[in-house]
């Protein structure tokens, strides 16, 4: 759906910039407020290369920090809800698997928050994931609640909804300028927009959009390497034979945690993968030469050896998404120190698809002024006084 070719000049109630999943949810919640609204994607959608692409994303309710775990009964109903609005399937009910050795820091915050019969001994967890061979020692956790998230199907639908409450979306348009101001105008290939609020949500592309506007936030895009595994025996890892979901935790060879999908997308093929990668260019991201190192597939394939014995420990399909990440792994959902009417959320660090709906509220709240419906104190700039420096 590209951008017509003819320069446009228009006034709206409110701006986005990028047409991610937060950036659509964000502009979903305008719409539904009846604000006019304007979502702009620098990219022809759909496309592979920001943050929200790909067929699917875990959700749990199992969350290692308060502030996270509070949001989720609020995300699973706005999921819900755009279901319903969309008449499509947008959550798959797994159930996951929380693994790791006792006394992990993360695994205890997630033990926290479960309830008395959640903690799986070694009988309940072949029961439920009979192909998983913890090592001696893991402590394994149940959330109920965990499963897939149809991602590609959930940012059209929520694409689609924004648009059918009169939202506006234009694809093709890379923002050239933003001129702050009461009324902010910007510019894009193509053409000039003017509104009283903007919201930024531009992803890896975030440092770029906001360094005019003289602030830099402490944001490292990374290139991720999505990998999906074969099974030996084919329908032992899918989703049809109730396979959940899971999260590997404070394992000493991956300290930044392993996470697995039944296999869904790719028939026989098992999505594991590490929960980080290399510093990347978001430019560069799909420029890597033919043959350049994967570091992270060699750690994969040991955990896929010892953890999931019945896959095969060589990656059939190798594909990439990009995380972007704070120094702390917590979210940016803030207005600009300098200029009010610009909210920013950025700083996702790999796990912000589940919170969309929630977090595009928050934007939308934060640019309209009103009380948000959670705490935005663990998101704010200020805990980055580097960044409010070249601000103010």
């Amino acid at each position: 759906m590209a951008a017509l070719s003819q320069p446009q000049q228009a006034s709206y109630d409110a701006i986005v910039i990028g047409a991610g999943i937060q950036g659509s949810f964000a502009a979903y919640h305008l719409a539904q407020r009846h604000r006019d609204t304007l979502l702009l994607e620098q990219f022809v959608l759909p496309h592979s290369r920001g943050s929200s692409h790909g067929q699917s994303r875990i959700t749990r309710s199992a969350y290692p920090q308060a502030h996270y775990a509070r949001m989720m009964p609020d995300s699973f109903l706005l999921w819900q809800r755009l279901e319903a609005e969309a008449g499509t399937s947008l959550y798959r009910r797994t159930g996951l698997v929380v693994l790791g050795p006792a006394g992990d820091p993360e695994l205890e915050g997630c033990r926290r928050g479960a309830g008395p019969g959640d903690t799986l001994d070694a009988a309940a967890l072949a029961r439920r994931f009979p192909g998983l061979r913890p090592r001696a020692g893991d402590v394994a956790l149940w959330d109920g609640s965990g499963g897939v998230l149809r991602a590609d199907r959930a940012l059209r639908a929520v694409q689609d909804v924004f648009r059918r409450h009169g939202g506006t979306l234009r694809d093709g348009e890379k923002v050239l300028s933003i001129q702050p101001g009461a009324v902010l105008t910007v510019t894009t290939t193509g053409g000039v927009y003017r509104a009283p609020r903007l919201i930024i949500t531009a992803g890896a592309w975030t440092s770029a959009v906001l360094a005019p506007l003289g602030l830099r936030l402490p944001l490292q895009p990374l290139r991720i390497d999505v990998c999906y595994w074969r099974e030996k025996e084919p329908g032992s890892y899918s989703a049809g034979t109730a396979t959940p979901c899971f999260m590997a935790l404070g394992l000493p060879e991956a300290p930044h945690g392993i996470y697995g999908l039944p296999a869904l997308e790719y028939p026989g093929l098992v999505k594991v993968c590490y929960h980080h990668g290399s510093p990347v260019d978001p430019e560069d991201r799909d420029r890597a030469p033919p043959g350049a190192p994967h570091p992270d597939v060699a750690l994969l394939s040991s955990f896929i050896s010892s953890y999931l014995p019945g896959l095969e420990p060589q990656p059939a399909v190798l594909e990439t998404c990009m995380y972007t990440n704070t120094p702390d792994g917590d979210f940016i959902l803030d207005r600009h120190p300098k200029h009010s009417n610009i909210v920013i959320g950025a700083g996702f660090s790999g796990h912000g698809f589940k919170l969309a709906p929630v977090v595009g509220k928050l934007l939308c709240e934060l640019s309209l002024g009103e009380e948000p419906s959670h705490s935005t104190a663990p998101f704010a700039i200020s805990r980055f006084p580097g960044a409010l420096r070249a601000a103010l």
